[in-house]
């Protein structure tokens, strides 16, 4: 394989000063992949300090709260299993054990902190990002520059937040309190173009700048690979059946990595990428705008590795965006508790946003598609919860009324208990490639990639296999870095 060197662990010796010094003076310590991995590895004196930290302060200290276990306090939580819930029959229709694991209780109250946190700590430790002089800028459709804020504040680093204007306004104002700027672009979450074309400008503002972005950062494959794929597989373990397959909306291609690492362990099991019908890209080579939030498309990721997709769903968005109405609405919380749904599992649906809702939706249709029965087991991702879209169910209520009794029975029978397998298919070898020559039109005429790499992506599957080859060197780096800043 040629070497594309995609997680770049070359040592710049000035600049690794600088952002040991500057970690000195504001206390930081960097966690390493073993320690989000497992919690467990995390020295007791850490532990102890967050006792009195809050999970979303801007203490360094909550590095060490960017992994799946935390335990949901809003102040004061260690960690433990991990927040995960198995929903019932009486809330999917099928027999199969659809396990959703939730993102809420990362810092930020959405797991693509962690993606971020993977595409800048290795230039962090290895000098190739210098804090004292470089603003870090992520490039996003809502979380990822959230998360990219939060750990440029915890890291020392400036940073500037790129989404599109149509996002929800929670995601703006959270952003007024942590990023040092933040630019709104034209559209809504499937306008990406717009966003490279503004890192495009930046690039060439002669600013010192580095972009993350998270399209193209193989530390968002990474991260999620190692640390959300070894997560999914010890909640896999406890919850017991035979796992099947998991489900992520495409997004950024990062999330959707974890299911290279399950195959890896279940390598029967399948991978089902979602995304809106509105924007039916993988689906039909589709475009338009759609309302599941934070997803992205127009484009296919440069860091999806699309050879290893199974299938696709293109969901219609009426259905996420009744279901946060159904989940989070008085009458519909009551109609699920009518239906024998627990107290327990009705709150933790609140940990899902509009793409979770899509996921969950998507699950039950794979679970149909595939036959799936009552053993089966399918793992699919909640990114965020509705803390992020309070506005947005304020904004369904003016549009359509409130949501009554009627309303909530009608939205349980049609999109929920009523979904199909309607705009879902496998994707055969021929159909795959399809999908991946796509990437040629964004990635290879208008972001600067080169033809040689974009075959070898799916001609070479050491291509994908060598990225956490990385994490060994990786975690030596993390580990020499926070040596000297104890040194100092």
């Amino acid at each position: 394989m040629s070497d594309f060197n995609l997680i770049d662990l070359e040592i710049n010796e000035k600049k690794l000063v600088n952002a040991i010094r500057q970690a000195k003076e504001k206390g930081i310590i960097i966690p390493t992949y073993a320690q989000m991995k497992n919690p467990d590895l995390i020295p007791n004196e850490i532990k102890e300090e967050l006792k009195t930290i809050g999970l979303n302060d801007l203490n360094p200290l909550n590095l060490f709260r960017i992994n799946w276990h935390n335990d949901p306090l809003e102040t004061g939580g260690l960690f433990g299993e991990g927040n995960y819930v198995v929903l019932p029959k009486e809330v999917t229709g099928v027999d199969a054990k659809i396990v959703a694991i939730s993102g809420k209780y990362f810092p930020t109250g959405a797991h693509k902190v962690g993606a971020a946190f993977s595409c800048l700590v290795p230039r962090l430790v290895t000098g190739q990002f210098d804090p004292t002089t470089t603003k870090a800028v992520w490039p996003s459709t809502g979380n990822y520059c959230r998360g990219g804020a939060y750990d440029s504040a915890l890291l020392g680093c400036e940073s500037i937040a790129i989404l599109p204007e149509g996002m929800s306004k929670e995601r703006f104002e959270w952003l007024e309190k942590v990023a040092g700027e933040t630019i709104a672009t034209p559209g809504t979450e499937s306008n990406v173009k717009e966003i490279f074309d503004k890192c495009w400008e930046l690039k060439k503002s002669g600013q010192d700048l580095m972009i993350f972005n998270q399209f193209e950062e193989f530390g968002n494959y990474l991260w999620h690979y190692e640390v959300t794929g070894s997560f999914i597989e010890s909640v896999i373990n406890k919850v017991g059946g035979n796992y099947k397959g998991y489900v992520s909306s495409t997004g950024s291609g990062g999330t959707i990595a974890a299911g290279d690492y399950l195959k890896k362990v279940w390598p029967t099991s399948k991978i089902l990428a979602s995304e809106a019908l509105q924007c039916p890209t993988i689906y039909m080579n589709g475009f338009g705008e759609h309302r599941i939030e934070g997803i992205g498309d127009k484009h296919i990721p440069w860091v999806h590795n699309v050879k290893n997709t199974d299938a696709v769903v293109a969901m219609d968005d009426e259905i996420p965006m009744n279901m946060i109405r159904l989940f989070n609405e008085p009458e519909g919380k009551k109609l699920l508790k009518s239906k024998g749904v627990s107290d327990d599992v009705i709150a933790k649906l609140q940990w899902a946003g509009i793409s979770g809702c899509a996921n969950i939706a998507a699950a039950i249709k794979m679970a149909k598609y595939f036959e799936m029965k009552e053993d089966d087991v399918i793992v699919t991702v909640l990114t965020d919860s509705m803390d992020m879209y309070g506005s947005r169910l304020e904004e369904m209520t003016e549009l359509h009324g409130e949501f009554t009794e009627l309303e909530a029975y009608r939205v349980y029978h049609q999109y929920l208990q009523g979904i199909n397998t309607e705009y879902m298919k496998e994707l055969n070898y021929r159909e795959r490639k399809a999908v991946h020559n796509l990437k040629y039109y964004t990635w290879v005429e208008q972001q600067g990639k080169t033809h040689e790499e974009i075959c070898e992506q799916w001609d070479n599957d050491d291509y994908w296999t060598s990225i956490p080859k990385k994490l060994k060197d990786l975690d030596k780096l993390i580990n020499a870095f926070n040596d000297a800043v104890k040194k100092i």
